[in-house]
């Protein structure tokens, strides 16, 4: 009986065998497709004594922020296992010389790998490149804690915390409710944090370029400057929340050739040519404030829509005239899809775990949470790439399409961790890396339960946005809109 049952144990260790050379090949074909050799980088941009060649540093930095240790040392100690299994012999040696070279070359590998997956990406997305005529980018920013050091506190904190306007109101509220003499348990000083602010486009879903700061930072301001310095898709519409709103900021998408949607409320102040326009459910309205009027400038004709998204009227505001090329419609689907940019922060905070980073060094906290982004988007990509050819293969069921949002960022990443895990053991014979990456998809099932959540309780201190202040033009500005467009014509 043993000696008919040896045949098949060496038979099953072979395809083992086989399958972890083959997962092996995938992984390491993987990475050439994102970071290829000899393409992206030029020796020029580089000290002439590096002992690294730049496509297998950033290989390595790839897998080094897709291991889930606690300590980032330990998840350099992880890819040199890894990388030498997978031959990569050019890449950096010490976590010390690995970490000064992320920083060092920080804007370099920023721009050449951006640049490189925007490429890839449209190569991949097929159908889901555009909706109708349109690109979707939707913004938003977020923030990550840090420790507690030093050299942290000088580069992520508020000189100024605790003096702003809402903070003083909010000391001002709860004066009575504070105890006066608490001299034994200050208050500590609030934790130092690194802003992020993501562009990302919403029919992938996939994150597109982004900004880091400090936690003081400005959103818009971080926007604008990737508009300045990113080039983006013929026909982009920007989609924002309520804090994304003013002349210049909307000017600024503009002159980049985009067009936007934002959500608009009392903090925005319009003009229009008609009475009551709020009452007739919006209209063509104008964005021209008093300091532009008076220097000339010319203003901003946009159109106003009144929609109700679930049980909350809103207002929204698009530089999109023509109701056939952004319907009432699109617009409510639109701004439903912009949400999905807080679903991605909700990944990098909880599946890569880099709600509180680890770095104690404000340059490598940049270096650690650029490369987190970047391992992530670039782990969504290969998910993406190897779904959506599933699904054009199997276009025979219109009933089973495969939509975006199907995607698991959580199921990717246990692939592809559980794959560099093996790279040296013998592997499952069914665990084929290409196959377990497009079966990476979220969990299918009827919820009928509200998923709000019982526990969060409501922010007294933050204002209701309540409805944008449209008044009419004036007399005196109508002459001035009137003088302006001879102007233009002449």
């Amino acid at each position: 009986m043993s000696r008919r049952k040896q045949p098949n144990r060496i038979c099953k260790r072979r395809r083992r065998k086989i399958q972890r050379r083959k997962n092996k090949a995938i992984f390491e074909a993987l990475l050439g497709w994102l970071i290829p050799e000899g393409r992206l980088f030029t020796k020029n941009g580089f000290h002439g004594n590096i002992k690294w060649t730049p496509e297998q540093l950033a290989q390595q930095a790839v897998i080094w922020a897709w291991w889930d240790t606690r300590n980032v040392t330990d998840a350099f100690s992880m890819t040199l296992e890894t990388c030498e299994d997978l031959k990569l012999e050019n890449g950096a040696k010490t976590y010390t010389s690995f970490i000064n070279a992320l920083d060092r070359y920080r804007k370099t590998f920023s721009l050449r790998l951006g640049r490189q997956f925007q490429a890839l990406a449209e190569e991949v997305a097929g159908r889901f490149w555009r909706d109708g005529d349109w690109v979707l980018m939707g913004f938003d920013g977020s923030r990550a804690t840090t420790p507690r050091t030093a050299s942290n506190e000088k580069e992520f904190c508020a000189a100024n915390y605790g003096n702003g306007k809402t903070a003083k109101y909010r000391k001002k509220k709860s004066k009575g409710m504070r105890c006066r003499k608490n001299e034994k348990n200050k208050p500590q000083p609030q934790a130092p944090q690194v802003w992020i602010t993501m562009m990302w486009h919403m029919s992938l879903r996939l994150p597109w370029t982004w900004r880091l700061g400090p936690s003081n930072s400005s959103e818009r301001g971080h926007v604008m400057e990737m508009l300045k310095q990113e080039e983006f898709p013929e026909n982009t519409l920007f989609c924002g929340d309520a804090g994304f709103v003013g002349y210049d900021f909307w000017k600024a998408i503009l002159a980049a050739g985009g067009n936007f949607l934002v959500r608009v409320g009392g903090n925005v102040n319009l003009l229009s040519e008609k009475a009551d326009i709020k009452r007739l459910g919006g209209g063509i309205v104008l964005c021209w404030p008093k300091g532009k009027m008076d220097s000339g400038a010319e203003p901003l004709r946009l159109r106003l829509v009144k929609v109700k998204i679930g049980k909350t009227t809103m207002w929204m505001l698009t530089s999109v005239l023509d109701r056939k090329k952004l319907s009432k419609r699109k617009i409510i689907t639109y701004y439903k899809m912009r949400w999905g940019v807080e679903v991605e922060y909700r990944g990098l905070k909880q599946t890569i775990d880099k709600r509180n980073l680890r770095c104690r060094n404000s340059d490598r906290v940049y270096v650690e949470l650029d490369w987190s982004i970047r391992a992530m988007a670039f782990a969504e990509l290969i998910a993406l790439r190897e779904q959506i050819s599933q699904d054009n293969q199997s276009q025979t069921h219109p009933e089973q399409d495969y939509d975006t949002k199907d995607r698991s960022l959580a199921n990717t990443m246990r692939v592809l961790r559980k794959c560099m895990r093996n790279l040296h053991k013998y592997a499952d014979p069914h665990s084929d890396l290409l196959i377990q990456l497009s079966g990476a998809l979220v969990q299918k099932y009827n919820n009928q339960t509200d998923k709000k959540a019982r526990y969060r309780p409501k922010n007294l201190d933050k204002k209701p946005l309540g409805e944008p202040k449209v008044r009419k033009l004036s007399r005196e500005e109508q002459g001035k809109l009137r003088k302006l467009n001879q102007q233009i014509a002449a």
